[in-house]
C-alpha cells in the first residue's frame, strides 16, 4: 500500500533519507512533473490554431515557421524529460533513487527538491561536466 503524505508534506533532513514518505513525495511531484510535460506537448501537438502558416504574405509565414520550430523542440525536450522522469520512478521503485550514479552517495533534499530528475551530487556533476568541457575542447 503506498505510502499517504499531506499535501503539504515537504522532506525533510531529521527524517531517515529516503524514508517512504520521501519515496512517497517524489513519486508524487515526479507523476504531476510528466503530467504537465504530456499535456504541454498536446497543446503543442493538437491545439493547432495557426492561420498564417498558409499565408500569403511571407512574414507570416516564416513567423509562423519559427513559431513551428521553438514549438517542436520544447515537444522533443519534453520527450527527453519524460523519460528521464520515468526513469527516476523505476529507480524510486528499484530503491536506488535519491543516491549519486557517480558515488553512491546522498545525492541531498534540498538538489532534489530542486531537481527531481538529478543523478548525481553537485560535486560529481560539477566534475563530469568540467570532464565534457575538456573532451570537447580537444
Amino acid at each position: 500500500m503506498p505510502t499517504k503524505i499531506s499535501k503539504s508534506y515537504i522532506p525533510s533532513n531529521k527524517e531517515k533519507y529516503m524514508c517512504a514518505k520521501h519515496k512517497a513525495f517524489f513519486r508524487k511531484a515526479l507523476a504531476e512533473w510528466k503530467n504537465e510535460l504530456i499535456e504541454q506537448n498536446n497543446r503543442i501537438m493538437f491545439d493547432n490554431d495557426d492561420d498564417n502558416a498558409a499565408s500569403a504574405d511571407v512574414v507570416d509565414q516564416a513567423t509562423s515557421f519559427t513559431n513551428k520550430t521553438v514549438e517542436m523542440r520544447t515537444v522533443n525536450r519534453n520527450k527527453k524529460l519524460i523519460k528521464k522522469i520515468e526513469l527516476a520512478v523505476k529507480k524510486i521503485d528499484e530503491g536506488t533513487y535519491g543516491f549519486c550514479i557517480e558515488t553512491g552517495e546522498e545525492i541531498g533534499l534540498k538538489r532534489l527538491i530542486a531537481r527531481p530528475i538529478a543523478t548525481m551530487t553537485v560535486e560529481a556533476q560539477e566534475r563530469h561536466e568540467k570532464q565534457e568541457k575538456v573532451f570537447a575542447e580537444d
